[in-house]
């Protein structure tokens, strides 16, 4: 392809950066998210987990919840009350994070902040840990979404950082991201939690939410594949009244090599539609990782994408979709599936 619209960028050719100062701005919820509220969350009467960790959620907030109706909660009613933090365990779309930027809505905070993961372990590495402790030492609330266990050196840095802060009055809530394909799938070990926590453990209630993935309600299949001639005119057509990239896919997975995924959203700034050309099967599992990491920030913006080559819910082989990042996979599967058909 060979337009050179001014509304069509190469995202080869960015190479953002993101201050410490900015890294903390965009601590809020995605976009999508801007608007969700506890009463926006459809609970599905076929799994009554999700009715009662909406409802222990509301208490937790502060904003009252209907009376536990047994079960886990009616043994332990004030336990969210009781607990700083609390974890929310389900597989991907059961609507954890929607869920998770309810909480920070609802709750009248002077202070609080909502980031990935991978944002505020970006941070540490801006500012350094003394000084991201004193940023949010004080603060009301600090919501994490999809926290990491794969990497036992930021799940540790992260797990301290968390220890500082509830012992100054600071409240938690996090979504979890299981990587071990022995947990199950959408499951969450809690003892591993647990374990990998220390000391942090009784300061979270760990909170199951079980569901069929939201996303795949309305849209079966696999993710859209365009042909070059129907991807070059959508692609100009997104340029029209906007800005749209256009790369093609294995060049473009190279370049995620070099650029951090704290820096991805802003990789993806300004964009309306994300272009791919050639998709393929990806062989090495740092770069697959890479690729769940952007489509998360791409999911989190609301981006649409449109892609030539195999279907992009295809690019993560059998031997992946079978290990120990298989949730991930599968996460990033169903994302891209919505995406494409957006």
């Amino acid at each position: 392809m060979t337009t050179t619209a001014a509304g069509i960028v190469h995202l080869t050719e960015r190479q953002p950066q993101v201050s410490g100062a900015e890294m903390v701005a965009a601590l809020v919820p995605p976009p999508q998210f801007d608007d969700a509220t506890f009463e926006s969350y459809r609970t599905d009467p076929a799994f009554p987990s999700q009715q009662e960790a909406k409802d222990a959620l509301m208490t937790f907030a502060g904003v009252g919840a209907a009376a536990p109706r047994g079960g886990l909660f009616r043994r332990a009613k004030k336990g969210p009350e009781l607990k700083p933090g609390v974890y929310l365990d389900g597989g991907f779309g059961v609507g954890k994070t929607h869920l998770l930027a309810s909480i920070y809505h609802a709750m009248p905070a002077r202070r609080k902040y909502f980031g990935s993961f991978i944002e505020y372990t970006a941070l540490v590495g801006a500012l350094g840990y003394q000084n991201t402790v004193e940023l949010f030492r004080g603060s009301d609330l600090l919501c994490i979404d999809e926290f990491e266990l794969d990497d036992p050196g930021d799940t540790m840095v992260m797990t301290r950082l968390l220890g500082e802060l509830v012992a100054g009055g600071t409240r938690m809530a996090a979504t979890s991201n299981t990587p071990p394909n022995a947990l199950g799938e959408g499951r969450f070990a809690a003892q591993d939690f647990l374990r990998e926590i220390h000391a942090m453990s009784a300061n979270f209630q760990t909170l199951r939410i079980d569901g069929t993935d939201y996303r795949h309600r309305a849209v079966d299949g696999h993710a859209a594949v365009l042909a070059e001639a129907d991807y070059e005119r959508a692609v100009a057509a997104a340029a029209v009244d906007g800005t749209a990239s256009d790369d093609a896919f294995p060049t473009f997975i190279e370049h995620l090599s070099h650029v951090h995924p704290s820096r991805y959203l802003r990789l993806i700034d300004g964009l309306s539609v994300i272009g791919l050309r050639d998709v393929v099967a990806l062989e090495d599992q740092s770069a697959a990782l890479r690729f769940v990491a952007f489509i998360d920030r791409a999911y989190d913006a609301q981006i649409s994408i449109r892609s030539t080559g195999i279907p992009l819910d295809l690019v993560f082989g059998d031997e992946m979709l079978a290990g120990g990042y298989r949730k991930k996979y599968l996460r990033a599967v169903s994302r891209l599936v919505a995406l494409t058909h957006d």
